[in-house]
């Protein structure tokens, strides 16, 4: 890849860092789509961002379809690549943003994969033993995702102060290092409060995190999903089972029960209820039942019979 162009990408993750404070996973990301524009732009001659013209973003649009890279994907390529530009821009460095107005094509929109009611009960039932210490780790864990609608990064950045043990709420730090206050569950506040009695058996003094492995630190995130895994396998699953399907769960009944669109995107932290609109996937024959009940012109009356015939 062309010095000039990995000169400016790293320039620009370090003004995500100090000035946009983003998390490190956060920038991880951005270089990672930036670096997969850079290495097209490179194979094609361009070797500095200021070269770059809205034609060649549009080829390296038409070229990641053609390697089968999906819609999703390619909008989040463009996304970075906004975001660099922009920085070029306030910069002074370059005039226009060539993918300001540029939109990836749409993909199928593929439903999340969760949970039923009953397959979460039997889940967080399969880690019922509070006598264990690690299972009362896992059942506080997997209780709060499910009742908070946390991310696999959100639970496992959670630090001791943002659970306090009287406390109905519990404190997120999100994408974007953007924090929220969510509301703690009955059975997830009692799964916490069982987690921190025994807590010290595990943590050293001088460790933050919420939930810690046998060492005494932070969890993290690949044993946090061996550690479901297990659960899901006793609770007799019978498929795998990770983090998200937890989150995703939280959306569904949620939404299912309530029908507040807004307040599950406040939940979950969605920057764009868009996002949040996946989870609107009701079964369309409770819909239409629902309709049919409740709008006044809604109502089917009989057709075709001698009554309304001899009416008309």
């Amino acid at each position: 890849m062309s010095e000039g162009l990995e000169a400016t990408i790293s320039e620009f993750l370090t003004y995500l860092r100090d000035a946009r404070r983003l998390a490190a996973r956060t920038r991880e990301h951005y270089g990672r789509d930036l670096r997969a524009v850079a290495a097209y732009l490179d194979d094609n001659g361009i070797t500095h961002w200021d070269a770059v013209r809205v034609g060649d973003v549009r080829g390296y649009i038409a070229a990641a379809r053609r390697r089968g890279l999906g819609g999703r994907s390619i909008q989040r390529h463009l996304a970075s690549l906004r975001a660099l530009f922009d920085f070029l821009q306030r910069e002074g460095r370059i005039g226009l943003n060539p993918a300001a107005d540029l939109r990836a094509p749409r993909s199928t929109r593929r439903l999340p994969e969760t949970l039923d009611p009953d397959e979460t009960a039997r889940l967080l039932e399969a880690g019922a033993d509070t006598s264990d210490p690690l299972q009362c780790r896992d059942r506080a864990m997997f209780e709060l995702v499910y009742s908070c609608g946390l991310r696999l990064a959100e639970l496992a950045a959670l630090e001791r102060a943002d659970a306090a043990a009287a406390d109905d709420s519990l404190r997120v730090t999100g994408k974007g290092a953007k924090s929220r206050l969510v509301p703690i569950g009955r059975q997830a506040r009692a799964a916490l409060a069982d987690w921190l009695a025994v807590r010290c058996q595990l943590a050293t003094s001088d460790e933050p995190a919420l939930f810690v492995g046998r060492r005494g630190r932070r969890l993290g995130h690949r044993a946090i999903q061996k550690r479901l895994d297990a659960m899901a396998q006793r609770g007799g699953l019978g498929r795998p089972v990770h983090p998200h399907m937890l989150r995703h769960a939280f959306a569904s009944h949620l939404l299912e029960s309530s029908g507040d669109l807004r307040a599950v995107q406040e939940l979950l932290g969605h920057a764009d209820i868009a996002t949040t609109q996946v989870y609107t996937h009701l079964d369309f024959q409770h819909l239409a039942e629902v309709y049919d009940r409740a709008h006044p012109r809604a109502r089917r009356t009989r057709r075709n019979t001698p009554d309304s015939e001899s009416q008309s």
